[in-house]
């Protein structure tokens, strides 16, 4: 083997390496995004941040389009049921009586058994059932499940779907907003 070929068969190594590792690193991806201790802390308190946070408020998930004009936002967790929810809620200073009011509460829940479409009709959610007039319908580049917003989450427009087994995402987005939950949808990244 003369020298250029030697080169070029070393230089083939590091690729070949990563494509052998790259399957051992999806496999030591958690499968659902976790809250680190502090973030569980700040839901617990109830603390309120003023302004809200960006595009990466959920540790291990990226919501690429926010609309403008919220002025504080809040770390939402909860276990129960085997399951565990994790979101973020966005909101401003408008009452929830203002038909201008805007919210926006984005969560993954990790929920094992959760691999349907159909199953969020049945979800152990603690708040955001899909207990209403469903329909599966085509948001974002995404199959998801929506309804009317109720009472306890607000006026607007709730969505959910399966990102991949065991791991389920909702969005709630108030009535003025609902014009842009196609792109929300379609940029929420896990």
């Amino acid at each position: 083997m003369n020298k250029i070929q030697q080169l070029a068969a070393l230089s083939v190594l590091p690729v070949a390496a990563a494509l052998i590792a790259f399957p051992a690193q999806a496999a030591e991806r958690p499968t659902c995004p976790v809250p680190t201790k502090a973030e569980v802390k700040r839901s617990g308190d109830s603390d309120v941040d003023q302004p809200a946070r960006g595009a990466t408020a959920i540790k291990g998930v990226r919501v690429n389009h926010i609309p403008k004009g919220f002025t504080y936002g809040g770390v939402v967790i909860s276990k129960h049921d085997g399951i565990s929810e994790y979101g973020y809620q966005w909101g401003d200073d408008r009452p929830n009586a203002d038909s201008k009011q805007r919210s926006l509460w984005v969560r993954v829940v990790c929920w094992p058994q959760a691999s349907k479409l159909a199953q969020l009709k049945n979800g152990p959610f603690d708040m955001g059932t899909f207990s209403g007039d469903t329909e599966t319908v085509k948001i974002g580049g995404r199959q998801v499940l929506t309804q009317e917003g109720d009472g306890a989450l607000g006026d607007g427009r709730y969505a959910g779907w399966v990102e991949r087994e065991g791991v389920v995402v909702t969005v709630m987005a108030s009535t003025p907003l609902v014009p842009e939950l196609s792109k929300i949808i379609k940029g929420i990244k896990l």
